[in-house]
Parts: structure tokens; sequence; C-alpha cells
């Protein structure tokens, strides 16, 4: 048990890691369009060009690591979210297609550009309705899902969609106030104010739908003795929001995207104490899910190894490539 136990922390970090380090590459495509053609326009893609490719590493290990250390959960997720895992990995394909060929094929850069940001748009509305489809449960009959092609699609999956593409759009915004200067600096300050007060009411908005979702969801949060483990979330996300608005306020740099990632980890740990013990709500546990203990050992001795090593280089590329990108375009 366990050992179960840290696996899901592992798969947990693992998404963690993923969400703001390629959410704010999202972000960013998301709010291309609003950047002037030409100098800003390649400021802002300059600033994620070292480091986005590495940054869905975590995707991979997310991903893998939930095939093999809960197997169940793969097996049913997968088939109930088909159709937005196709549209994300697509859409993840274009932006990679479309960052490099902008730079190659100038005569096409305006089309390269809206594949870019499309592409964005896709990925970042997938990813947030594959969280809402898992949230709003999936139907399990005999192990297997037993749901139809379109069951992910609801008012709710549509929320938490918008929701996570408008926290990418403030990642995104808040990590180009620290990358930029000058005047596209500046758009991208406004941009983060907007995109802050946008990422606010969406995610009051999908808490109180939570609530209304399950009953289990609305126990957890409002029953004792789980009240009080759950309550310092909601105070703590409010605070974090709070010291950003203060942050952008002041213009400062750094601490805007800080704040912005605090949030982040703050709506996932609410998440996750929405959900537990469930991996596949409302019906499988992680205990249900998990691996036979000798093949969690196996890996885990795997990641232990592999985990490390992409923390470290993945430190080693932001940190020389730390600093603002000029007007010329690069570090």
């Amino acid at each position: 048990m366990e050992l179960t136990i840290v696996w899901a922390f592992i798969i947990a970090f693992a998404v963690f890691a993923y969400v703001v380090m390629d959410g704010f590459d999202l972000g960013i495509g998301v709010l291309f369009p609003t950047f002037k053609v030409g100098p800003e326009r390649d400021m802002a893609m300059n600033s994620i060009a070292p480091v986005w490719d590495g940054n869905e590493t975590w995707l991979v290990l997310g991903g893998g690591g939930l095939f093999a250390a809960f197997p169940l959960a793969y097996a049913i997720v997968l088939p109930a979210t088909y159709p937005l895992i196709i549209a994300m990995l697509l859409g993840l394909v274009f932006r990679g297609v479309a960052f490099e060929f902008r730079w190659r094929d100038p005569r096409h850069r305006a089309f390269w550009d809206w594949a870019f940001t499309g592409g964005s748009l896709v990925a970042a509305m997938a990813q947030g309705m594959i969280l809402g489809a898992l949230l709003q449960g999936i139907t399990v009959v005999n192990r297997a899902y037993a749901g139809s092609w379109f069951d992910w699609l609801t008012p709710y999956t549509l929320l938490t969609g918008v929701g996570t593409t408008a926290g990418y759009a403030l990642l995104g915004a808040t990590w180009l106030v620290w990358k930029l200067e000058g005047t596209a600096q500046d758009h991208a300050h406004k941009l983060a104010f907007r995109a802050m007060l946008a990422t606010g009411v969406l995610m009051g908005a999908v808490s109180l739908y939570n609530l209304a979702l399950r009953p289990e969801y609305r126990d957890r949060w409002l029953t004792a003795p789980e009240i009080w483990f759950t309550w310092p979330i909601p105070v703590l996300t409010a605070i974090a929001g709070l010291f950003l608005w203060r942050a952008l306020a002041k213009r400062k740099e750094v601490a805007p995207f800080l704040l912005s990632l605090a949030l982040f980890a703050l709506g996932m740990a609410g998440l996750g104490l929405t959900m537990w013990p469930d991996v596949v709500p409302p019906d499988v546990t992680i205990f249900d899910a998990a691996a036979p203990e000798r093949s969690q050992i196996f890996m885990l001795i795997g990641v232990g190894i592999t985990m490390p090593l992409i923390i470290a280089y993945t430190g080693w590329a932001y940190y020389v490539f730390r600093g603002k990108v000029g007007a010329e375009g690069y570090h």
C-alpha cells in the first residue's frame, strides 16, 4: 500500500512538472496573435526556444508511469478520452512543426504562426477537458470502460478546458514579463492582468461546480474530518492570488511567474484531495489499479535513476539560458 502511494505521488509530480513547464509554452502560443508581427513575436518565441521540447519529457514520464504503475487506470482512461488525446497529440505536433518551420520558411511565416497558435490552443483545451472528463466520472463495468465515444463532452469539461487554457495563458504571460523587455514586456504585463482575472474566476467556477458534481466530492470539502485537511487550500489560493495581483501592480518581474506556479500547485493539490484515493472516479482507486508489488519496486529503481537526471538537465538548461531575450531575439 505504501509503495502504491509513492507511485501516486511520482505520477502527480510528473504531471505537475509537465503542466507548469509545457503550460507556459502553450500559453505563449495561445497569446501569440496578440503580439506584433516581427521582433515582438520573435522575442516571445525565442524565450522558450531552448527549453520547449525538453519540457515535454514530463508528459512521456507521466503517461509512461501511469501505464506501468497503474495499468488498469491507463486501460480505462485512454478509451474514455481517445478523441481528446488524439486532438492533444495532433496539437502538440502542429505546434512543434510550426515552431521549426516559421524560421525555415519565411515566405509562409504567417501560416506557421497561426499553426503555432492553433496547435497550442487545441492542446491546452484538450488537456483541460481530459481532466474534466476524469473528474466527472468514467463509466466502468467489469474493469473496462463502458461508456460512449462522446461521454467526455459536457458543459463541465468545456469549463475545465477553458479554465486550463486561461491558466496556461497566465503562465505564458508572466513568463514573458520575466523574460522580455521594452514594449513586448509592457504588452505581456497587460495580458498577465487579464489572464489572472480570468483564471481566478474560472478556478472559482470549477471549484463550485465540483461541489455539485459528485456527493463524495462535496463531503470531502464540507464535512468533518476531511474539511480540516481541505480548508487551507482555498485560503492559500486566495492569498497567492492577492500576492500575484500586488506583484503585477508593482511591476515585479520574477515574482508573478513564481506566484502563478503556486496557484497551479494549489489547484492540483485541491484536485488531488477531491479525488483521493480514486484514480478513475468513482469506482477505481489507486490500490485497485496498481501494478504488482514486484513490478512497482523494479520500476521505482529505474525512476530513482532517471528522474534525478531529468531534473538535473532541465535545471541546467534553464540556468544556461537564464536572463532576458533582447530585442535582437537572442538570450
